[in-house]
């Protein structure tokens, strides 16, 4: 990648569906709750204990409901164990005049959080919603996974800090993470955070004309932007992958990056972009 650019709960099966075809994308848009019990898979699925990808309250989960609103993860919910009464639904429109109605106080924030919810009635959205909000607005995003795997922390809290992370090893995970992540330091969770990923997104665009499939944060996590809770899945998966034989490479001399113009050349085969699209189906 080029650079500056646990629970337990059940185990559904997240299988790739090999049998992709252009005909998936015909399919009637899902309904809200049916979107919501995907959302619960997405966020079993990740706090499996033995992936060490969260642990306890960390992580949070998010995903669009396709009528102006989006399911995200409720505070103080675990990934591991939760069902429908730990996520909440929340309005974009009152996110996006949340985060334009200048510098907040933590009270005005919480307040603005729970105006946001479509159902007054549901618990607190995650302080991360700022976060969740930005990510799904970018193009193509449907299913946000924002995690705390210890791989990639061991190293994100080094300090090399990212930089490991701006160059590639093998081919799969530049299929799967694409070929530059954004990096963002370490801010505290919430507005602020948000704040400076808002800036960053732009950037990345800008710099890219494209989305992000990760971003990394300092010191705090990994977030994996997915057009489907699947593809959302295997970012993540793959990232952990690739951070465990990142620290690896350090015992035994030190990573050895593939070349810039082989990075390129993986990226924009047709073989790879049809395995890409395969790997990100349902």
């Amino acid at each position: 990648m080029r650079a500056n650019p646990s629970g337990t709960g059940p185990t559904s099966k997240c299988i790739i569906n090999h049998n992709f075809s252009d005909k998936d994308h015909t399919k009637e848009p899902m309904d809200a709750n049916a979107i919501l019990q995907e959302l619960i898979t997405l966020s079993h699925e990740l706090a499996r204990e033995s992936r060490h990808l969260v642990i306890l309250g960390e992580g949070n989960t998010s995903a669009d409901a396709g009528d102006g609103t989006f399911w995200v993860k409720a505070s103080g919910s675990q990934l591991g164990n939760i069902a429908e009464n730990g996520f909440s639904r929340v309005s974009y429109e009152a996110v996006k005049s949340l985060m334009a109605s200048g510098p907040l106080s933590e009270e005005q924030v919480e307040a603005g959080l729970m105006e946001a919810l479509v159902d007054k009635t549901q618990r607190k959205p995650s302080v991360e919603t700022f976060l969740h909000y930005l990510c799904l607005q970018q193009p193509d995003v449907k299913w946000i996974g924002h995690t705390h795997p210890v791989s990639v922390l061991q190293i994100l809290c080094s300090k090399l800090g990212a930089e490991p992370f701006s160059r590639h090893l093998f081919p799969d995970e530049i299929v799967m993470c694409g070929t530059a992540p954004l990096v963002v330091p370490f801010v505290a969770p919430g507005l602020a955070l948000a704040e400076a990923i808002q800036d960053r997104l732009a950037k990345y665009q800008d710099q890219y004309g494209h989305s992000p499939k990760m971003i990394l944060m300092g010191n705090h996590g990994l977030v994996a932007l997915g057009k489907t809770s699947v593809e959302a899945l295997n970012i993540t998966l793959m990232a952990d992958k690739f951070a465990r034989i990142l620290l690896g490479t350090y015992a035994l001399g030190g990573p050895n990056y593939l070349p810039p113009e082989d990075v390129e050349r993986i990226d924009n085969r047709l073989d790879e972009n049809y395995r890409r699209r395969l790997l990100a189906a349902k």
